[in-house]
This record gives structure tokens, sequence and C-alpha cells, in this order.
């Protein structure tokens, strides 16, 4: 199960796909919340016959798709006293109100897990946690059932919920390297690597370039794709705002704004001008597109927020990117991500905060790179020693030994 972001559903999704490679026959829900549930219902068609609780069919591979209710608690890191006053809106709407709000969304989740799996007949063999607040509840009532439940901690950093439940876990796999000290102690952690779909491969340079013309984009120029993935960077995008101007001096534009804030950047439209079904500008924006993969594949340079997903995605495509880790994450997980990178050379760091206060950094970094190919190859093989391609698969085999181990 996965949920409360695309980075920990699309792995998801990509373990299911292993899955069902191996066992077509296998039985396989996956309980995400509201606010993702088309999403995955949509992803899922893909690999089988994805069906929601609305619907009553049972087929020889089936995925059934079913919301959870479930409740996020925000937390800040990098806040003074005073900035709890200064962000007063945040404050209010988010740290009081939200979590008010995601207090009872926590108590509904138990609530839903409990009525779903009291049963022993209904009960699954194992359960399959991406991590996320959404994983907090399932995992909890499964403890107490004591069915095998089994991690994926993607960051350096682990979340909350998986610290909460790693203790009783039948296995946790990481997306990073485990120190070996820390594997000594703890028999049941496993590197896998972060899972990826097969399409996040690297593309050639002809295949580049027909991605771009097939984007509208002159494939004679360099291409900077921008994102803060599937719901947006405000920061990103107003950071973009202030310079695209200078950037399509030099370079097209991909922006990819976000569900959440593509209505507050609509006026930057004015800045993609067709002729005749011709892209003019070399500038594109999106709420979101859905072939990230091609999408990013045609970039030159790729300007991102540092999620483990995303920089496994990347790592996949074998692209030379600049990471701005959200600084105001609990644990700071994106930062320790990207420095992680950074010191293998293998990305390159803009601060978030120091971003807002002058865009012009990230101009230049963005240029730099774009007048040295060299050391965007350079950086670009390195983030590629990253990619492990066989994660979904491995993580795939661990469940289904446990599925196996639990039904005997």
């Amino acid at each position: 199960m996965g949920g409360g972001s695309g980075g920990h559903i699309t792995p998801a999704v990509a373990v299911v796909r292993e899955i069902l490679e191996k066992k077509p026959r296998a039985e396989v829900e996956f309980w995400t919340d509201f606010k993702y549930y088309k999403n995955v219902t949509k992803l899922t068609t893909e690999i089988g016959v994805a069906w929601g609780e609305e619907v009553r069919r049972k087929k020889s591979t089936y995925i059934r798709v079913r919301r959870i209710p479930a409740g996020k608690f925000h937390r800040y890191a990098n806040w003074h006293f005073r900035d709890y006053f200064v962000h007063i809106g945040v404050t209010l709407k988010e740290l009081v109100f939200g979590n008010i709000c995601g207090f009872f969304g926590f108590i509904a989740g138990l609530i839903t897990v409990f009525c779903r799996l009291v049963r022993k007949s209904t009960r699954p063999n194992v359960i399959f946690l991406k991590g996320g607040y959404v994983s907090l509840p399932v995992g909890l009532i499964a403890k107490i059932f004591k069915i095998p439940y089994i991690i994926h901690e993607s960051d350096v950093v682990a979340g909350l919920a998986n610290r909460l439940l790693m203790k009783k876990a039948a296995k946790v796999a990481f997306g990073m390297p485990i120190p070996e000290e820390l594997q000594a102690k703890h028999p049941n952690y496993v590197w896998t690597g972060i899972p990826v779909g097969p399409e996040f491969k690297p593309v050639s340079g002809n295949k580049k370039l027909s991605l771009k013309k097939a984007f509208s984009f002159n494939p004679d120029k360099p291409l900077v794709v921008i994102t803060g993935g599937s719901q947006g960077s405000e920061n990103l995008n107003e950071t973009t705002r202030a310079i695209l101007p200078e950037l399509l001096k030099f370079t097209s534009v991909a922006l990819v704004a976000g569900r959440k804030h593509y209505e507050d950047m609509i006026d930057l439209k004015k800045y993609e001008n067709w002729e005749k079904a011709s892209l003019e500008s070399n500038f594109r924006m999106w709420e979101f597109n859905t072939t990230m993969d091609e999408l990013m594949g045609a970039a030159d340079v790729v300007v991102s927020r540092a999620g483990a997903t995303t920089i496994a995605e990347l790592a996949g495509l074998k692209k030379a990117v600049i990471l701005v880790p959200f600084a105001r994450l609990p644990g700071g997980h994106q930062t320790k991500n990207a420095e992680r990178l950074a010191t293998a050379k293998a990305a390159i760091i803009v601060n978030d905060l120091r971003m807002m206060e002058k865009p012009e950094i990230l101009l230049d970094e963005i240029r730099h790179l774009i007048k040295s190919p060299r050391l965007r190859a350079d950086m670009a093989d390195k983030l590629a020693e990253e990619a492990r391609a066989d994660a979904a698969k491995r993580l795939a085999e661990i469940i289904l030994e446990e599925a196996k181990s639990g039904d005997s």
C-alpha cells in the first residue's frame, strides 16, 4: 500500500507489476488515501485489471484498489520560535487545524483497517508498506493481528511512520545502502534500492532529439525541465517566474507547475506562444505531465526537489540534475538525500531559502551546466551509479517469500 504523495505510490506500483509478473494469479489489494485513489486506479489499470470498491468482480489477474482514511501530522524543520508567528497563516492552517484533522483522520484509519482485517478469512498473507502517514494505521493494526508486513524506506533518514513500525517488521528494505554496523544489529534490514518503472532508463541521443520534437521544442536547443513533483513546488515555480525571461535567452524550458500551484502560475502561459501548431517560444507549462519519463528523458538538465523516488527516476534516466531540497520537511531528509549526491559529485544543490532571496542563484547554476556538456555527462554518469534496476524485482521476491512463509 502507498499514498500521501506520488513518491510513495509509483514505487509501490512498480513492485505490484513485478509481483504479477511472477505470480499472475496473485490477489493484490492496493490501499491508498482518498486523494490518490484515482491516480492509483489509473496506474494499476496498466498492469492488471484494476477495480474499485464499487465493482465486485473477480479476474484471474486483478488489483483491487481501496480507499483508506489517514491523517497527516504536520511538522516543519528549521523553524525557530519566531517563525510560528511570522508564518501565522501556515501555523494556524496546517500546524493547528491541519493536525486536529490529521488526528481524527488517523483514528478513522485505525477503525477502517481494524474492520477490514478483523475477519481471519479475509486477512492478507503479507502487507507491503511503502511508508508515509497512510501506512501507519495499517501497520499498527497488522501488529495486533500478527500479520507480517514489509516496509520500504527510500530516504537517507527514515520517516516517522516507518520509524514507529520498523521494530516489528518482518523485513525493512532500504533505498539507500545500509551502514555495516546497522546491518549487524538488524539482520532483517536489506538494501534493495528504490523501485521505479521500467520506462525510467537512459535514452540515446537520437531518442532525446525525437522526444524534444514530440513535445514541440526546438531539438537544436538545450532543454531544462523544472518540476516540483505531482503537487508542485511554490518556491520553484516563483523562482522560475523570476528568471524565465533570462532562461529563454539560452535554453528551452518545460515547467511542471503541479496540481496544487498551477492556477497561481497561469499567467506564465503568455510565454507559451504557438504559430500554426508550432511552438515559437520554446516554453511550455503543465499542471502535471503523465509521461514524466519522456519529458525528463528529453531534458539536458532537470531541476527538481530531492525526494528519493524522483532521484531514483533521474538516476535511471541518467540525467544531470540540480536539486533544491525542501528545507521545511521534518528530519531534513531531502537535504540529506541531496548532500549525499553532492558529495559524490552526482548532483548540484541549490539552497531553497537562499534561492527565494536571490533567484539568480538558480539561473547561474543552470547557465553553468548548459554551457558545460562534459560536466553534465560526468554528473549523469555518477548519478546513474545510484540506480538499481532490479529494485522492484528484489522487493517482489521478498514479499512473495514472506507471503509463502505466512501461508505455511
